[in-house]
């Protein structure tokens, strides 16, 4: 019983530890959807800040923990949040992953160096890499107390489960008793709807990225005591805490917290209790990277791929169609060049670091593998080449000649991918990095702790081979060798990439669900691009350690293929050259540096691990980015030279634009917005006049945009919100051509059309959500183009989105205080709906589809909006809760708001319109009074169905 409670209450210490990384972890990923892997090193930082501060410039250990927790870390995550952050937000997640990983790389060799540089200049600082046994905030040394016989507590344990749970409480009410809590946790559920209710996403996400920093400084000086200061014990910590992150399904606080806590005591029992493992090497340090990878097989849902288009999309390639020279002959002159440096120009010294830096490039074009064609992020690349290698060096030790030893090495290394794959492949994205990172490190703890394979601390030798005349040992002739290998290669994955087989890994990497449609097995494909990963690692890893001579287990650990992947990803991973540039850089860099710069051995890792941070601006590159933006100024210097386009249409001169021509089945319709009979867009004529308007389907007869009557306010009939020009699109595509809409006070505008016609286009763009490529918008009058939505909303401009405009994780009190602040005026919504008030603890997510919709225009009718833009108000609900929506609608239009409505279904809205515009292909094809529609005659036109 005594040794159960001791291993429970050291799991408790740890576990709150987890717990607060966790929940930073999942604060950050919420607020904007970017999985920190550098939450770890942000802790070490701060523990490095904490001990120089306490132990080195003798500060007392409260005042500097304060410091650091409420200071130092919360300044670092604003500063992150808005340098690197918020860009990759807008990024790939495979670019994400690397640019996080490259700021692990850098944050502690970056802490170190500065340590260094102070002790240079006579600063009391302490020597600080990968110390242990230092004091925390407690008493140094800790004070001890007897619980009962054999347990006992010590004073930094005490600590840490009181601070842990005064942060549990304080995290309790912040989230559930503040509105900056209420906030927070709606932009966990809908970001993107935040910002239409006004509420600044970017400021939320600073505000979470500062807590989520002080949380892991937190942890960092809490652990000071239990880890020391190694950054790499920091790292463990981070990726096991993921686990309870991933608990937490990356959006629960208290789930993930409390799954820290327990993590930590499952952990020492399984380590406390796992007497049949005793035998095994390393097992007991292995055991937390099982329940990670165990946690994220189990409790990992892959996302609906269905219906979603590729959203990693690759480089234009400036490039296609041209010959062959002109696509290949800079690198073939380079790869001539280079050979024969080998033996003019280069001294023995840098002869062996070029080859070296080939060896490395072969290594790294298996990330141009598994990244670039795959777009899976594998973070156990160090541990194919050790294993290759450690096999190669054992069969050379028995005698095996060198090409068979190599032959068996890559064998070994292709068979350990899949069976890493297999397990990993049905996750995806981070999930998938973080589970192949749990199997490296188990390698590292387990599989090459056996004496058999890693030959002892000594590890195996590697000569390099003499086959006949050719001897490797001169470095020169290595060099040449791995040139030519390296250009083999290439040029071997080139031929891949442009071969059927290519494109269905392509099509699986942009598509899943569409290669899957036509018939290749996603699975199949990804478990062999992983398995040709593994074995090109492993073939580079042999040659690699035969340039050395020698391999050991710990020459490349995981924390090694961290390092390889941010260098090779800033590189460019979608080409294996690109890969090779890699490979010399990371040999050739830290030598230049160290000539011309300083002889610190931190600088060229901060350099390696910053160069992640140019994928928030060149996600596919540096070496991909210079291509493109060549290809740009040719092209800006070749439409110079061509002359000026025509004004206003951004065509070249060469190209005029197609005229449009006439629906002739829609009376008075004109493509370009205008009308035959002389009626404008905007419901006037061309001569000056109004048109007048018919009662039609029990719509009132007021004149769009004339004075208001029936006791609206002057307010009314004042153009609220219009739209000149616009067009606009996803991705380089235009959806929207010009498009003319005006909404006015007190009256609704119908837009109509079928699917793809732009309507939810129009919708966004005047909402903020999407830029305008062309034209202007205006509110009140004022250009509000530029606006986002954020500014647009607190101007008075709301859009309720196609389907419910609501959070469904808040309950419907907690929706209403989103935009009532005043309990009275919830208090009469409640009054309005009794059935809102019944269930106001209930989850809106919970509700019928017209509750929420309820939900969601309730609070207008106590703080009406200047605009309301409804798309798709009716969308799946039932005909009598159809006819409650229109009749709120038309309260609000009697309450002097401009409403404009975008609906499919042209029956029931144009019971309520005042004007109606029709949408086709991206334009207004016609507009004006609702009372002039010929609904049978735009059924059968524009419908598709016969009256």
């Amino acid at each position: 019983m005594g040794e159960l409670l001791v291993l429970v209450l050291s799991g408790l210490v740890s576990g709150a530890l987890y717990a607060l990384l966790a929940t930073g972890l999942v604060l950050s990923y919420s607020a904007s959807g970017l999985f920190n892997f550098a939450h770890g090193a942000t802790a070490y930082l701060c523990a490095l800040v904490f001990y120089e501060l306490h132990s080195g410039l003798a500060w007392p250990a409260v005042p500097a923990a304060l410091l650091v927790v409420c200071v130092l870390a919360p300044g670092l995550g604003w500063a992150l949040d808005r340098m690197m952050f918020r860009r990759l937000a807008r990024v790939g997640e495979t670019a994400q992953i690397v640019a996080t990983i490259g700021l692990l790389v850098a944050l502690p060799a970056a802490g170190l160096w500065v340590v260094q540089l102070l002790a240079d200049a006579g600063a009391p600082v302490r020597p600080a890499e990968n110390q242990f046994g230092l004091p925390g905030v407690g008493p140094s040394p800790a004070k001890s107390w007897q619980l009962v016989d054999g347990v006992g507590v010590d004073s930094d344990q005490l600590i840490t489960w009181g601070v842990t749970a005064v942060v549990a409480v304080a995290l309790w009410v912040l989230l559930r008793h503040t509105r900056l809590g209420l906030r927070l946790r709606a932009a966990v559920d809908n970001r993107s709807l935040t910002e239409l209710r006004g509420i600044s996403a970017d400021r939320l996400s600073s505000i979470a990225w500062m807590i989520a920093s002080a949380l892991a400084g937190l942890a960092g000086v809490l652990a000071t005591p239990l880890l020391g200061l190694s950054a790499h014990d920091f790292t463990l910590f981070l990726f096991v805490s993921a686990t309870a992150a991933v608990i937490g399904r990356f959006a629960s606080v208290p789930l993930a917290f409390a799954g820290g806590l327990g993590l930590g005591v499952v952990q020492n029992l399984a380590a406390g209790y796992a007497s049949f493992a005793e035998s095994i090497t390393g097992f007991r340090t292995a055991v937390p990277f099982l329940i990670l990878f165990g946690g994220l097989l189990v409790l990992t849902r892959r996302a609906r791929a269905a219906g979603v288009t590729a959203v990693d999309a690759p480089p234009p390639d400036h490039l296609a169609g041209a010959p062959w020279g002109r696509r290949w002959g800079p690198w073939a002159v380079a790869a001539v060049l280079l050979g024969t440096a080998f033996y003019t120009v280069t001294t023995p010294f840098w002869s062996g670091l070029l080859a070296q830096g080939l060896a490395v490039g072969l290594v790294f074009m298996s990330f141009t593998v598994v990244t670039g064609l795959g777009a899976m992020v594998s973070l156990a690349q160090a541990t194919f080449v050790t294993g290759a290698a450690l096999v190669a060096g054992l069969l050379m030790s028995r005698g095996w000649p060198f090409v068979a030893a190599l032959a068996v090495g890559t064998c070994v290394a292709a068979a350990l991918g899949a069976l890493v794959a297999l397990p990993a492949l049905r996750l995806g994205g981070r999930s998938l990095a973080l589970a192949t990172l749990a199997l490296a490190f188990l390698a590292d703890q387990v599989l090459f702790q056996m004496r058999w394979l890693r030959g002892g601390d000594a590890g195996w030798a590697v000569p390099r081979p003499v086959m006949g005349p050719l001897d490797l040992s001169d470095d020169r002739a290595l060099g040449v060798a791995l040139l030519v290998v390296v250009a083999l290669v290439a040029a071997g994955l080139s031929a891949l990439r442009n071969s059927p087989s290519g494109r269905a890994m392509l099509a699986v990497r942009s598509a899943p669900a569409a290669a899957m449609a036509s018939g290749v097995s996603v699975l199949r494909t990804k478990l062999l691009l992983f398995t040709l990963s593994a074995g090109l690692a492993g073939f580079g890893g042999v040659l690699y350690a035969s340039y050395n001579t020698r391999i050991t287990a710990t020459d490349f650990s995981a924390m090694t293929g961290l390092v390889w992947l941010a260098v090779v990803v800033a590189a460019g991973v979608r080409r294996p050259a690109y890969a090779v540039v890699a490979g010399l850089v990371f040999a050739v860099a830290p030598r230049l540096l160290a000539d011309y710069v300083t002889d610190s051995a931190h600088l060229p890792v901060i350099l390696f691990g910053l160069a992640g941070l140019a994928l928030a601006n060149d996600p596919d590159g540096y070496c991909a980015a210079v291509p493109q933006r060549w290809a740009k100024a040719l092209a800006g210097r070749r439409k110079v030279s061509a002359g000026t386009a025509r004004p206003g249409t951004g065509l070249d001169p060469a190209t005029p634009e197609e005229p449009r021509r006439p629906d002739p089945r829609v009376p008075g319709a004109r493509t370009d917005g205008a009308r035959t009979d002389g009626a404008r867009t905007d419901g006037t004529r061309t001569d000056g006049t109004r048109t007048d308007r018919r009662p039609t389907h029990g719509t009132r007869t007021a004149v769009a945009g004339a004075p208001a009557t029936g006791g609206r306010g002057p307010a009314r009939g004042e153009v609220a919100l219009e739209l000149r020009g616009v067009s606009a699109g996803y991705d380089g595509g235009t959806v929207l051509h010009g498009v003319d809409l005006t909404v006015r006070r007190g009256e609704i505008l119908a837009v109509l059309g079928p699917n793809g016609a732009g309507k939810s286009t129009a919708c966004r763009v005047a909402a903020g959500l999407l830029p305008a490529l062309g034209g202007t918008v205006r509110v009140d009058g004022r250009d509000a183009t530029r606006d986002g939505a954020g500014r647009r909303s607190r101007a008075g401009v709301l859009l309720a989105p196609e389907g419910r405009g609501i959070f469904p994780s808040l309950t419907i009190e907690e929706n209403l205080a989103l935009h009532l602040t005043d309990p009275a005026a919830r208090a009469a919504v409640y009054d309005r709906f009794p059935r809102l008030a019944e269930r106001r603890s209930v989850a809106a997510g919970a509700l019928s589809g017209g509750e929420q919709q309820m939900v969601a225009l309730a609070p207008l009718l106590q703080r009406p909006p200047a605009v309301l833009i409804a798309d798709e108000p009716s969308l799946g609900l039932a005909p009598r809760i159809v006819d409650e929506v229109y009749a709120l609608l038309v309260e609000l239009r009697t309450a002097g708001c401009a409403l404009l409505l975008v609906e499919e279904k042209a029956a029931e809205i144009l019971g309520v319109a005042d004007t109606v515009a029709y949408l086709a292909q991206g334009r207004v094809a016609w507009c004006g009074p609702g009372a002039e529609v010929e609904t049978d005659r735009l059924t059968e036109a524009y419908l598709g169905m016969a009256p």
